[in-house]
């Protein structure tokens, strides 16, 4: 185990800068997942943490070593790839312990650390089975076990989930969650996919355009996003986003640009006079008869809660109700919103007031 340091790292492709001075610090045993949309760059900075792509400027340490011109098989460092990369023509003992066999370890030893391995994921009894006749699940935990038998100091997942379906994606979330508490190995996690960062890391870190845009805890991100990207990116569904300004004569209400007066929970000077964005989380709204009236445009009962699409001032809102409400296109619904929990942007920068 050991703690990884990004320091003021950049990479560019030619001319093009791709990753633009990213800084972050990631604690021993620590589990830290790299959210953000396709082309942001979390997956090349995972791949110069693995020494497989070269850093422009900066430094890259584990275990406080500087390792920006380390091979990858000096890193001691573990990956485990999207598309298993699994040797067909091997058993699954057989893969989980060639990185071993190459590095010289008597086939003894490799059995011996093979099992255990096996038995933390369920592996023991498909030993002698060849990939293709295992399921997708089965093949992932493969690639899991190849990394963990070489006990290294950190694991890299790059998108380890995303060819899985939706039922399985759930399961193996839990099974590498788990895997993580047992083992408390560092481990940095890259997906694109929001829900997998909220539920499995100790800290994320939502990137943009090649910036880091904001690190912390999920719910830290959930209630306190610092611009309006982390606001719209954390979070499924995802937050509202209302455009207008504050009543010029009353501090505590916030107007729409069709003139609906929305409430908010004190003053903020700072808002004074800005174009402004008022952020609403979906689950932050209840009905009441005297609320703010909406129309129904689309409801989507789930079974457990169910997701109302309103529009109010030609601007469509996605409701989200635990309990189960019977309304249909085109009726109205009375509004009250959870005032504590509205969030203000500044329209112009995107930061939160």
């Amino acid at each position: 185990m050991a703690p990884v340091d990004f320091i003021n790292v950049r990479k560019s492709f030619g001319a093009v800068p791709i990753i633009k001075g990213v800084n972050i610090e990631i604690a021993d045993g620590e589990f830290v997942i790299l959210v953000g949309p396709s082309g942001c760059g979390k997956s090349t900075l995972l791949r110069m943490l693995a020494g497989l792509e070269n850093i422009t400027a900066g430094e890259i340490r584990i275990g406080g070593r500087v390792v920006n011109k380390m091979p990858p098989k000096e890193r001691d460092i573990a990956m485990v790839f999207q598309n298993y990369a699994l040797y067909p023509h091997m058993t699954v003992a057989e893969n989980m312990g060639f990185s071993l066999l190459m590095n010289g370890v008597a086939k003894q030893e490799i059995a011996a650390m093979v099992k255990p391995a096996a038995e933390i994921l369920g592996l023991t009894n498909l030993l002698d089975r060849y990939p293709r006749q295992l399921s997708g699940g089965q093949r992932q935990r493969v690639a899991m076990g190849r990394a963990i038998v070489r006990n290294p100091q950190v694991f890299l997942f790059d998108e380890p989930l995303s060819n899985l379906d939706a039922k399985l994606r759930v399961q193996m979330r839990v099974e590498i969650k788990e895997l993580h508490q047992r083992l408390k190995t560092t481990t940095v996690y890259v997906t694109h996919d929001q829900i997998e960062a909220m539920t499995m890391a100790d800290k994320i870190v939502v990137m943009h355009d090649g910036i880091v845009e904001q690190i912390g805890a999920p719910l830290e991100l959930y209630d306190r996003p610092v611009n309006l990207f982390v606001a719209g990116f954390i979070g499924s569904p995802a937050m509202n986003m209302i455009e207008g300004r504050l009543s010029p004569s009353n501090p505590l209400v916030f107007l729409t640009a069709a003139g609906t007066a929305l409430p908010l929970a004190r003053p903020i000077d700072a808002a004074k006079g800005k174009a402004l964005i008022y952020g609403l989380r979906p689950e932050h709204v209840r009905l009441e008869a005297n609320g703010i009236p909406a129309t129904v445009v689309v409801t989507e009962p789930t079974g457990s809660e169910t997701q109302v699409i309103v529009r109010l001032d030609a601007v469509d809102l996605i409701l989200m109700f635990h309990e189960r409400i019977d309304v249909r296109p085109g009726e109205t619904l009375h509004l009250a919103i959870d005032k504590s929990a509205v969030h203000l942007f500044d329209k112009e920068t995107g930061m939160r007031l």
